[in-house]
């Protein structure tokens, strides 16, 4: 997801059509998404052809209806967003809510987007028994999705894709009748080493981190063999139906862990951020935050959650000025969404911190790399 946000963020087009849809993602408040969307694509034709040649409309609505129109509503989150353009349309469920329109400029509208994946803890759920395993991806207490076998991600893996079974537990040794607790733990673990492998290989792909899930034993096992224990965020042992529960049962079982997790981030920040100041690498002007992001000088970024600020920007000065009016001729009326932008643009990480621990005082604050 941060890669195609990334993607999008850097695509200018004329027009660039961003299209935002809510949608729903059980049945049969699902009915009410096919309708919701023709809405909007009727908002967007309509603005499409009226400020543009007929012919870029034509191609951008052809272009979009050819990815909508055999769309499987079933599999929606909170979000449809489109992204189109005369060279390419881009189709993505998100699991966060957002105002329904139709935006229509010379670049997406991802800000909001990036604003709230930054904000999010993204993690995958490893649920483990000794009979089988499940992969999970969420966002805070959102399901993205559970994987399966007829999930892309997985086509062409090296290692097992999930669900996993144990197919093997007893069938090795002397016929399967071998089931002492030594013989035991040794198949276990060797189970959920081969279950380790798939999560690491995805893994690699996404660089999430992961929420182990399981009774006690069998975490303990896992945490043994797993190959990037220092991945592991949280680990929850008393979550029931591991095998037939539902993804979101599960994630709703391991929030406690995604919550302290969340509170280690910001107490590491707080100490992050004390560090830069003592070796003179803390910015919290707002203009020179600004300036250090826009020359690519940011390594972190922490901002104070639900912070904005209007302020006129003039980029071949590398300035920014504070102004009251958002709504104000030539004035940005989210200035610090323009800075978290240039921060991840440039490689750099953006934390977002609890009103709690970063006040009115200091809402931002850049860590620079030089």
């Amino acid at each position: 997801m941060k890669a195609t946000l990334k993607s999008l963020r850097e695509t200018k087009a004329d027009p660039a059509v961003s299209i935002f849809v809510k949608t729903h993602r059980e049945h049969p408040a699902n009915d009410q998404d096919p309708i919701a969307l023709k809405n909007q694509l009727k908002v967007a034709e309509e603005r499409l052809t009226n400020e543009y040649d007929k012919h870029i409309a034509a191609t951008i609505m052809e272009g979009i209806h050819a990815k909508t129109d055999e769309l499987n509503h079933n599999y929606n989150l909170d979000t449809l967003a489109i992204f189109a353009s005369t060279d390419d349309v881009q189709i993505i469920r998100m699991p966060l809510d957002t105002t329904e329109r139709v935006v229509i400029s010379d670049s997406f509208a991802t800000r909001d987007l990036v604003r709230d994946m930054a904000s999010a803890v993204h993690f995958y759920a490893v649920v483990i028994t000794r009979d089988m395993a499940r992969l999970i991806e969420a966002s805070n207490d959102r399901v993205v999705k559970e994987l399966d076998t007829d999930d892309n991600i997985q086509n062409n893996m090296e290692n097992i894709p999930f669900p996993i079974e144990n197919n093997g537990l007893y069938t090795t040794g002397d016929g399967g009748s071998d089931r002492s607790s030594n013989n035991e733990s040794s198949h276990l673990k060797e189970f959920f080493n081969q279950v380790d492998k798939s999560v690491q290989e995805l893994w690699g792909e996404h660089k999430m981190p992961l929420v182990i899930v399981g009774d006690a034993k069998n975490v303990g096992y896992y945490k043994e063999v797993c190959d990037r224990p220092d991945n592991i965020i949280g680990t929850v042992t008393n979550v029931t139906q591991l095998e037939d529960g539902s993804a979101q049962h599960i994630i709703d079982g391991v929030q406690e862990a995604v919550e302290a997790y969340r509170s280690s981030l910001h107490e590491a920040a707080l100490g992050e951020i004390d560090r830069a100041r003592g070796v003179q690498m803390l910015r919290t002007d707002l203009q020179e935050v600004y300036r250090g992001a826009f020359q690519g000088a940011g390594e972190t970024l922490y901002v104070r959650r639900g912070y904005m600020q209007p302020a006129k920007i003039d980029e071949k000065a590398q300035t920014l000025t504070m102004v009251d009016d958002a709504a104000g001729e030539g004035v940005t009326d989210d200035a610090i969404g323009e800075i978290i932008e240039q921060v991840m643009h440039n490689g750099g990480e953006v934390v977002f911190m609890p009103q709690e621990i970063m006040g009115e005082d200091q809402p931002i604050a850049l860590v620079t790399r030089y």
